[in-house]
Parts: C-alpha cells; sequence; structure tokens
C-alpha cells in the first residue's frame, strides 16, 4: 500500500479544530519531525463549540489554542497557523478557500494534509460537517486554485504567486478510499502524549487511550505489518506527479 511520495521536505497540515490532526496523524507527523521535514499546522476554526464545562466558555478559545501548541511541540512542530473559523460553521466558501490558498502560497509544501471530504458511514463521527468542509475546502484549494493565477487575484498582486502542489494526503478517509498506512509504531507514545494534551476535550484520557491504540492497531493489521505494529491511514492523491498533464 506504499504510495509514499520522495523527498519531503515541507508538509501543510490541515484540521478543522484542535485536537483533529492529533487524532488522525501526529504519528506520521511525528515521524515526519524526527526525519527533519518542516511542518505547518493550519487550524481552519477556534473550537469555541468544544469542551464540557460551562463555566469556561470565555476561556475556551485560548485554551484550546494553547492546547493545539503544546500537542503541536510533542510532535516537533512549531509552526502553527489558526484560522480564526467559528466551529460548528465551517463552509468550503471562497473565503475559506482563499485562506486555504494563502497558505499553500505562502508556506509552498510538498505535502498538503487535510481531512476526507467524504462522509465515513462507518464512524459517523469523523465525519462532522466541519471535518467534511475542510476536506472539500482544501481539496478545491489545492486544484486548481493555488496552481492558478488568475484565481484570487489579490493574492498574486500581494506577491503570493501560483502554485503547484505535488501531494495531497487525506486523514480519516473511508475504509474504501485507503490506499496508504504508515507504520507509526516508534511513534506511538509521541501521538498519544499530544492527544493528552487536550484535557478539555477528552477528560477520560484512559478509555481515550484505549481506543486510538485499538484502532491503530485494527489499521496496522489490515495493511499486514507485523503483529503489534500501529498504523495510520490515509488515502494519498498525486496532484501534480511527474506525468502530470495540466487540466488532466
Amino acid at each position: 500500500m506504499s504510495r509514499s511520495p520522495e523527498g519531503v521536505r515541507r508538509v501543510l497540515a490541515f484540521g478543522a479544530h484542535p485536537d483533529d490532526l492529533d487524532f488522525g496523524a501526529a504519528g506520521t507527523i511525528a515521524a515526519w519531525t524526527a526525519a527533519g521535514v518542516e511542518v505547518h499546522y493550519a487550524i481552519m476554526t477556534d473550537g469555541d463549540a468544544g469542551g464540557f464545562d460551562p463555566a469556561y466558555r470565555d476561556e475556551i478559545v485560548a485554551m484550546r489554542h494553547d492546547e493545539q501548541r503544546a500537542a503541536a511541540a510533542r510532535v516537533g512542530v512549531k509552526e502553527l497557523h489558526f484560522l480564526g473559523h467559528r466551529d460548528g460553521y465551517l463552509e468550503p466558501s471562497h473565503e475559506v478557500q482563499r485562506d486555504v490558498v494563502r497558505l499553500v502560497r505562502q508556506v509552498r509544501p510538498d505535502v498538503v494534509l487535510a481531512m476526507h471530504p467524504e462522509r465515513n458511514w462507518s464512524s459517523l463521527q469523523m465525519s462532522h460537517p466541519d471535518h467534511l468542509a475542510c476536506g472539500e475546502a482544501v481539496t478545491r484549494a489545492v486544484y486548481p486554485a493555488a496552481e492558478n493565477p488568475f484565481a484570487y487575484p489579490e493574492l498574486e498582486a500581494s506577491g503570493l504567486s501560483a502554485y503547484r502542489v505535488p501531494w495531497l494526503w487525506l486523514y480519516g478517509c473511508p475504509e474504501e478510499r485507503v490506499n496508504h498506512v504508515v507504520d507509526i509504531t516508534a511513534h506511538v507514545d509521541a501521538k498519544l502524549e499530544a492527544i493528552r494534551v487536550h484535557l478539555s476535550q477528552h477528560p477520560d484520557i484512559e478509555a481515550t487511550e484505549r481506543y486510538v491504540r485499538a484502532r491503530l492497531q485494527a489499521t496496522a493489521g489490515r495493511a499486514g505489518l507485523p503483529e503489534g505494529a500501529s498504523g495510520e491511514a490515509f488515502h494519498v492523491v498525486a496532484v501534480n506527479a511527474k506525468e502530470t498533464i495540466a487540466g488532466f
């Protein structure tokens, strides 16, 4: 199932909410940063509808930003971008797409990582409307807007020239879309450390860890990895491979 791109130097990773990337891809991200890859996080909403304690409503955005910064540090990520959209109201609008195109042109990554835009009926919780909107907005932005100098011309005018993204990696995908599994056995502890930070969302951390470990091991088993291994699943799309012809 290996379709891993070669020569990855820079990754731009999108999550709809603080904690999405930690659940979906933090093991793979830890492996990348350990290999010297520069990873940027882009968090699309502030997570303002999250949490359980009504006493912290006025503080929840600051809390979740702090949690995400701390979680990112656990897996070696230093660059974070908070796009500030409202939790529960994310749409693949042109406003959101322009935000994505702006970041893609600024960072100029080898890989864009995002949530999958297709609903996963086997785990509806993975298909929160914001998750689907994240995947759709990023996919639309990656092609064609990011590489079209006439899309959002104000970005081109500001000096952010068009950029062709080589690879799009989508996480949280339906099982039938999985075409690449990363063995993250060596990075499970770092992933779980990142998840533990999000206490405003997951107060029963022991149950959360059991669930995450079981899913990682099940993913590895389906991919034929050795017994006891852990894996993260992706739908990898070659957007601009060597053989790609513009518009096809």
